[in-house]
């Protein structure tokens, strides 16, 4: 028998990458379980990667806040309201807690779960659920999510986190390179630039090149500088999430800032290491599958020496792990 149910988590990048496992668990554990996700236009790809999810319901909140009474809008959230009062499902899971996701899980029909006041980030948020879970909040977010859905489904959860994102890493090779991710939608997270030169340096020492990811203009400006002269580095391009998802995952290592695309990174299973100077890795630590670091702290950012230890023994991980490289043998 199906049993339709409908997750709320509109954003971050991030935080939609720590859910995953949660959806691997829901899927394993609840049977007949037609999975729907609501989610932000803009990451709309990646509850899509995922096997288990039956249909992406995508909004434009962060667009339309901007111009919220425009006629383009307000007829964009009537066929919002209209499409979800169509649908009727056995539960519906606000996995986010805010009074952003609240307004799309009231327009829904069926049992509304989702976090009690003392486990919500905005408690206010905990009165408008039909069923309330507490979830311990210091804890690393793909842990507490993949409590709260067995806390909804009445399942207990088991074994390392499976982020279910095979229709990306199949038949992609591993190549000789190394994804760099230096830039951040706030100074406040930049890692100082002879730091990054150095890890550059001993990256190129492994016999890897460098692709530079980048977003906004002034990230590429940022990236292009950082490799400026540096013939085995580039910049690449500004991609859609599955072009820049199978980048990672064909990359032998990957180093970042604290963001959405390190997460990704190592989710997909590639050896990955986070650089934290604004944030805590207590909260959201990288998880996946391969070798990961998660180097700072909020205000304590790690030095070029700890995260060129890290790179080392990431590598040395993967030599480990992964012998049949293209060309049949194992890396250097």
């Amino acid at each position: 028998m199906t049993k339709k149910i409908l997750i709320v988590r509109t954003s971050s990048l991030g935080d939609l990458v720590h859910m995953l496992p949660a959806i691997s668990d829901i899927a394993r554990h609840v049977a007949g379980a037609q999975i729907d996700w609501i989610v932000e236009e803009s990451f709309a790809e990646i509850p899509a990667w995922h096997p288990a999810v039956h249909e992406v319901i995508s909004v434009a909140h962060r667009r339309w806040r901007k111009h919220w009474w425009s006629p383009e809008t307000r007829a964009a959230r009537v066929a919002l309201r209209k499409n979800l009062d169509a649908r009727h499902y056995d539960i519906v899971l606000d996995m986010q807690a805010l009074m952003k996701s609240v307004w799309l899980v009231r327009q829904t029909h069926g049992i509304r779960h989702g976090l009690d006041r003392r486990s919500a980030r905005e408690p206010l948020a905990s009165f408008f659920y039909d069923v309330k879970h507490t979830v311990n909040f210091w804890q690393p977010a793909v842990q507490r999510q993949r409590e709260l859905a067995a806390a909804a489904f009445g399942y207990a959860y088991e074994g390392e986190p499976d982020f279910g994102l095979g229709r990306i890493t199949e038949g992609v090779e591993i190549r000789p390179y190394a994804v760099i991710m230096p830039s951040a939608s706030r100074d406040d997270k930049l890692w100082p630039e002879a730091d990054w030169r150095k890890v550059f340096g001993r990256l190129h020492e492994h016999g890897l090149d460098l692709k530079l990811l980048s977003g906004s203009p002034s990230e590429t400006q940022r990236a292009a500088l950082l490799v400026a002269g540096n013939p085995r580095g580039e910049v690449l391009p500004r991609m859609g999430l599955t072009d820049v998802a199978k980048v990672l995952a064909g990359a032998r290592i990957m180093v970042g800032l604290d963001s959405g695309l390190t997460h990704l990174s190592a989710g997909l299973g590639r050896p990955t290491i986070g650089i934290y100077k604004a944030s805590t890795p207590v909260r959201t630590p990288l998880e996946g599958p391969a070798y990961t670091a998660s180097l700072g702290e909020r205000g304590n950012a790690p030095s070029a020496e700890t995260v060129l230890s890290a790179v080392d023994q990431a590598l040395a991980f993967d030599v480990s792990a992964h012998t049949d490289l293209p060309g049949g043998n194992a890396p250097v």
